[in-house]
């Protein structure tokens, strides 16, 4: 009997608890990312028959669209400083939250995770940066004599970025934060015991020699996570600054593939953006795990 048959049969019972879950992710992940990757070598509006030109999609993002370089400088900007930032506020929220109290630990968990749930924090922003005098931002520095007349903020091109970014950081609180969280309560205090016999004297040296190595599954989990909410903001830019945004300051490739897939049902363009989008979260999800896997953890 082969080596794969002799495998198929001692372990057949946890195949049979894999197939359901292998069968939704190969039809509702897998075939949607192939289709979309087809999609995007044609000329497609479900209106009219699939019509193939190859790379005319591509071809036209690169140099005959002028919004898609600035949503590239978008989605490439908001991912370096949100994606990174928000994975380490995020690791270090919860390891604080993890030195408190199990009594009150979980009151600063739902506080931390209650705006990656709930709308409000759209709310929440949108009070704080209005653009008249009675926003509480506005109030606050007119208050203090730093500014003499309202900003703008959500459709000043000079701050609607940094606004946006802030949101972005405030609700990075998400599903890797939640493993952060549990992470921690899975390593055993012995191996914290044995450390210090070993001559570690304070909390970091705690954290960078024991705790991440021992979070390597977590840590993985959260940067891919983290990856995936930095690519693909959107919402918050819809929310915040509308759809355009003034000059285009926020626009993101998400953005443009909303306005061509589902207003202009140019779906063989939106596709090919997709596709674009999708390479480089491979190439950055790559170079995290390199990263990861240098520092030892």
């Amino acid at each position: 009997m082969s080596d794969w048959r002799q495998t198929w049969k001692r372990d057949r019972v946890a195949y049979g608890f894999l197939i359901p879950y292998a069968t939704f992710f190969l039809v509702f992940t897998v075939l949607p990312v192939v289709i979309s990757i087809i999609y995007g070598f044609t000329y497609y509006n479900i209106f009219q028959p699939t019509k193939w030109i190859w790379f005319d999609n591509y071809v036209r993002l690169m140099t005959r669209d002028s919004v898609f370089p600035i949503a590239l400088q978008n989605t490439l900007k908001f991912a370096i400083i949100c994606g990174p930032g928000g994975y380490i506020l995020s690791y270090l929220v919860a390891w604080m939250i993890n030195e408190v109290s199990s009594k009150i630990r979980m009151v600063f968990v739902l506080i931390c995770y209650s705006p990656t749930i709930a709308g409000s924090i759209y709310v929440v922003f949108s009070v704080l940066f209005s653009g008249d005098a009675y926003g509480y931002i506005n109030s606050a520095l007119t208050e203090f004599g730093i500014i003499e007349k309202p900003i703008e903020w959500l459709t000043d091109p000079n701050y609607i970025s940094t606004v946006i970014i802030i949101c972005v950081l405030w609700g990075s609180m998400g599903a890797g934060f939640l493993s952060f969280v549990a992470g921690f309560r899975t390593i055993d205090t012995q191996f914290y015991e044995a450390a210090a016999i070993d001559g570690l004297k304070n909390r970091w040296q705690e954290l960078w020699y024991v705790t991440l190595p021992m979070m390597k599954p977590q840590l993985l989990f959260g940067a891919t996570m983290s990856i995936t909410s930095a690519f693909s903001i959107h919402q918050q830019t819809i929310a915040l600054a509308g759809y355009p945004s003034t000059e285009d300051a926020v626009t993101t490739i998400v953005n443009l593939m909303v306005d061509y897939g589902y207003q202009r049902f140019d779906l063989g363009y939106a596709s090919a953006m997709a596709t674009v989008l999708f390479l480089m979260m491979l190439v950055s999800r790559w170079l995290i795990n390199k990263l990861i896997a240098r520092t030892g953890t």
